[in-house]
Order: structure tokens, then C-alpha cells, then sequence
């Protein structure tokens, strides 16, 4: 095996430095033949000459699902919500749980004679437990229970929501990566014709306005550009944000902005709705355990029995020296409160609950009808751009394109031609974006994904 010469950081260095002066070189020479500027090309090489010079920061390549089963993982919202499931559970064992008992000890004794524990004429211990009567234990473990059910149903929910905003950012960045194709696209081609043209302006063949014209076109593309990659950037970052992904990974998403038809029924998609949206289950499960706190506060009406047992030893001054045994009964006398405004309160709080639930069914078929319409119209739009017009609007550009060459059309002909292409290209893109977006806004009003 043959050695290697390795460069050493001052010899990179070097490197560089002699690239940089090339470029410079070159840009003079540009200057001294009469361009008058430097061209797009060389500014275009120069730019890529600084970015290969900078280190590429670590690369994560993810797909759909591998960035959904990323979210699920390290989602700090996703987590927060989780601790609610814990909580609802810390509740239900609360729940559970009998009053703890009571231990009184105390003595009985003359004042005038010296209260000690010599001259105590009695001591008595006690143990007290309060039993719940009218099955109250009960309905507050039924509560506690729809409680937990619930805050599973609201983290099946956040993941609902939250999974939405994952797909639609993920998206974005594909928009935006393809804007930024097609705007680089139309840069590089209208470069070469400001190179072609810049020649054909030294030697008389057109006016000076046309070349301006051309120049202004290739900088209005370059402004697209940058653009499409500033709204890259903050897509990318609030993917990041989603995934959990430090700033300093980039992305490379690997599914692509692409057309698949779907045809869903909307029928069985407003039942699924209604019947398995986790949101809708909050409110169900909210409703019943509105219904059992109501039970609860109706049996606060009818008082809870407290018993007590104990034992009590006469000290050498009582009354007959004897050992006795205390059993007492103790039951407060519901003359007053029998918690008739926490049963009024108790009886709002249900009302409140089925309105809430009848109001969140209103809104999930209002939200799955209007997403089913959005997504038919985004469809047929795509389809119709599909059909014919999205190429018809790429052929006209190089039409004219040719025809512009050979003196069969105007300069204004040529950056009309491309106006409309790009605009019904950028506009198919939009579509297409818009279209898959109200795919999965249409699932996220179901609450499942959609295949067909």
C-alpha cells in the first residue's frame, strides 16, 4: 500500500486562498473584456466554492413514519400530556383509600389533688374509624376511574392533533424544497440566456432594454431562490422543534411531495368520527363522570358513622379500681347541611358536560363534512393541472424559448412565456401541497389515517 500525502491545515488553507484568488482573477478578466459585471455563472461558482469550504453539519435522513415514530418519542408536548395519564392515576389510588383512624389517649383526674399520672384517677385510650356510609367510597373510585380514562383519551388526542402539525411540517419543507427547485431552474436557464445574449449585445444583434430585461428576470429569479430557502430553513426548524432534533442536524426527508388519489366515503368517515375521535371520548367520559360526581353529592346527604373502641384502667384514687372497655357511636345529625348546594352544583356540572359533548359532536361533522369538500375541490384541481396544463405551460416556455433564438419572437414574448410557466408551475405545487394537506387534515377530523 502506498503512502498518502496528507494536506495539513495550512496547506487547505493554501488552497483555499488560491481558489479565492482565481475567482478573483476571473472576475477582473470579466471586467477588462466589457461584461461590465461579474456574470450569474461565476457569482453562482463562487458560492459554491464558500459553501463546499464550511463543514457539513451531521446528516439525518427520515421518511414520513420514521418522523411521526421520531415525534412520538422525544415530543416535549407529547410528554407533558403523558404526565397527565400519571396524575389521573395518583388520583385513582387516592380514591381508594379508607380515612385513617384515630388514636385518643387521655386521663381523668381531681385538679385539687395534683394532676400526675400517681394521683390519675383514670387513663383511657381510644381508636377511632370513620366508615362512609351511602356507598360514597364507591362513586368516588367510579370518578376517579372515568378521570383516568379521560387522560388517556386526551393523550390519544394530543397525539391526534399534534401528529397533524408533524405531517404538515414535514411538508412544508418539501414545498419549499420544491420551490426552490423550480426557481433554480428558471435562474440557470434565464443565466444561460443572459450569457448568450450579453455576447450578442457586443456585437449589435439586440438593444441594450432587452439585455436589462433579461438581467432583471435573472435577478427576480435569484430573489425567488433565496426565498424558497429562507422558507426551507423555518420549516426545517419547526420540524426540528416537533422531532425533538438539535439545530445543528440537518434534514434530508426522503418521501416525497407526490400525487396519490383518494376516494373516502364520507359516510362511514362521519361515523368513525363520532364513534372512536378520542375527543369525543374525553367528553363522553367527562359526562359520566360528571354522572357519578353526582351520585357522590347526593349521598354527602346521609352522614357517615365514626366508631370508637378503647380500654380504660383506673389509676389508685378511683371510685372502684376497676378495668373497663369504651365502644362508642358517634353520627352527626344532618339537620342543616345536607349538601344541597354541592348537589346543585354537581347537577350543573352534568348539564354543562352533555352540552359540551353535543356541541363537540356539532363540530366533528362539521369539520369532517368541510374537509371532505376541501379535499374534493384540491383534487380536482390537481387533476385538471395533471391533465395537460402543467406540461402545455413548460412546452409554450421553450417554444418561445426556441423561436426567441432564431428572431421569431420578442423579448417580452420570452419573459411572458416564462412568467406563465412558473406561475402555473408554482401554482401545481401549491395544489399539491394544499391537496395532501387536506388529506391529512380530513384525518385528523376522523382520527384515523385514510387509505383509499
Amino acid at each position: 500500500m502506498s503512502a498518502q500525502m496528507i494536506p495539513t491545515g495550512a496547506s487547505q488553507q493554501a488552497h483555499a486562498g488560491a481558489a479565492r484568488r482565481t475567482l478573483r482573477i476571473l472576475a477582473a478578466l470579466a471586467c477588462l473584456m466589457g461584461f461590465g459585471f461579474m456574470g450569474p455563472g461565476l457569482a453562482f461558482a463562487q458560492e459554491r466554492e464558500m459553501k463546499a469550504q464550511t463543514i457539513a453539519p451531521p446528516l439525518q435522513r427520515l421518511s414520513l413514519d420514521e418522523a411521526l415514530a421520531l415525534f412520538l418519542r422525544q415530543n416535549l408536548d407529547l410528554l407533558i400530556a403523558r404526565y397527565g395519564i400519571n396524575y389521573a392515576q395518583g388520583q385513582q389510588i387516592t380514591s381508594r383509600l379508607f380515612p385513617n383512624p384515630v388514636l385518643l389517649v387521655g386521663t381523668l383526674s381531681a385538679m385539687t389533688q395534683g394532676n400526675t399520672v400517681g394521683r390519675s384517677s383514670e387513663l383511657a385510650s381510644q381508636v377511632q374509624q370513620l366508615f362512609e356510609m351511602a356507598g360514597k367510597r364507591g362513586y368516588r373510585i367510579e370518578s376517579a376511574g372515568f378521570g383516568a380514562q379521560s387522560a388517556e383519551a386526551n393523550f390519544e388526542d394530543a397525539i391526534r392533533q399534534l401528529s397533524f402539525t408533524v405531517k404538515d411540517a414535514y411538508f412544508r419543507v418539501q414545498l419549499a424544497q420544491r420551490r426552490l427547485a423550480l426557481a433554480e431552474e428558471n435562474r440557470d436557464r434565464f443565466t444561460r440566456i443572459l450569457d448568450v445574449n450579453t455576447i450578442r449585445f457586443k456585437k449589435g444583434y439586440i438593444a441594450e432594454v432587452d439585455l436589462i430585461r433579461i438581467r432583471l428576470q435573472v435577478v427576480d429569479f435569484q430573489s425567488q431562490v433565496i426565498q424558497a430557502v429562507q422558507e426551507g430553513n423555518a420549516a426545517r426548524a419547526d420540524l426540528r422543534v416537533l422531532l425533538g432534533i438539535s439545530p445543528t442536524t440537518d434534514l434530508l426527508l426522503t418521501t416525497e411531495l407526490d400525487y396519490h388519489r383518494v376516494e373516502p366515503d364520507i359516510a362511514v368517515l362521519k361515523v368513525l368520527a363520532i364513534e372512536t375521535r378520542p375527543d369525543v371520548r374525553v367528553k363522553r367520559l367527562t359526562e359520566s363522570q360528571r354522572m357519578a360526581d353526582l351520585r357522590l353529592a347526593k349521598a354527602y346527604r346521609y352522614p357517615d358513622l365514626t366508631v370508637a373502641g378503647g380500654y380504660s384502667v383506673q389509676g389508685p384514687r378511683g371510685p372502684d379500681n376497676q378495668q373497663m372497655t369504651i365502644l362508642n357511636f358517634g353520627v352527626p345529625l344532618p339537620l342543616f347541611n345536607r349538601n344541597q348546594g354541592g348537589i346543585v352544583q354537581a347537577e350543573v356540572s352534568v348539564q354543562v358536560a352533555e352540552a359540551d359533548l353535543r356541541k363537540t359532536l356539532i363540530q366533528v361533522e362539521n369539520q369532517v363534512d368541510i374537509s371532505y369538500r376541501n379535499l374534493l375541490e384540491s383534487r380536482r384541481l390537481v387533476e385538471a393541472y395533471r391533465a395537460g396544463v402543467l406540461e402545455d405551460a413548460r412546452l409554450t416556455f421553450t417554444i418561445v424559448e426556441r423561436a426567441y433564438e432564431k428572431g421569431g419572437a420578442t423579448i417580452l414574448d420570452l419573459l411572458d412565456a416564462a412568467r406563465t410557466s412558473r406561475t402555473i408551475q408554482q401554482n401545481y405545487i401549491e395544489a399539491l401541497f394544499n391537496y395532501q394537506r387536506n388529506i391529512f387534515l380530513l384525518e385528523s377530523a376522523v382520527g384515523r389515517e385514510i387509505t383509499s
